[in-house]
């Protein structure tokens, strides 16, 4: 029997670029809600560059969006730790950074325990949800699918 983990990507398109004061406050806390993450039960991984995170990571032909791409135990465990931890404030607050998106800015899906999913993958799988709404190939926390049996 496999046992699954759920990938989950976001994008945010910055105000302005990311040395700009306008983003001073994210950068500056940026590391702090990183290691909330990786502290946090239900943990697995998170794409980061060799300084740390990933706002160097480019993933998109526009410079301003950057990429949060990570992969959880449980639906459970993301949503604990996106809405019940310090994280929420910097979401509740994220209009002080980032432009808002018409449509998704973020999607989950399912991956075997053990596989890192790359950008390309994740860039697909919110496209797909952008196009489609949820589904078991990409959902948001408005209809998580079960893992595969």
């Amino acid at each position: 029997m496999t046992h699954y983990h759920l990938a989950q990507i976001n994008i945010a398109r910055m105000l302005a670029p990311i040395e700009n004061p306008v983003m001073a406050d994210f950068v500056a806390n940026l590391s702090n809600i990183n290691a909330l993450a990786v502290q946090s039960p239900g943990f697995v991984w998170r794409l980061q560059s060799d300084s740390g995170d990933a706002t160097s990571i480019k993933v998109y032909d526009d410079e301003m969006i950057i990429v949060n791409l990570t992969v959880w135990e449980s639906p459970d465990a993301l949503r604990a730790y996106v809405y019940k931890s310090d994280h929420y404030g910097f979401l509740r607050d994220r209009k002080r950074w980032f432009e808002k998106f018409d449509g998704p800015y973020y999607a989950m899906w399912w991956v075997p325990a053990g596989y890192i999913p790359g950008t390309d993958e994740g860039k697909d799988r919110l496209s797909y949800l952008r196009e489609h709404g949820d589904t078991e190939y990409a959902f948001s926390f408005k209809h998580v699918f079960p893992a595969p049996a």
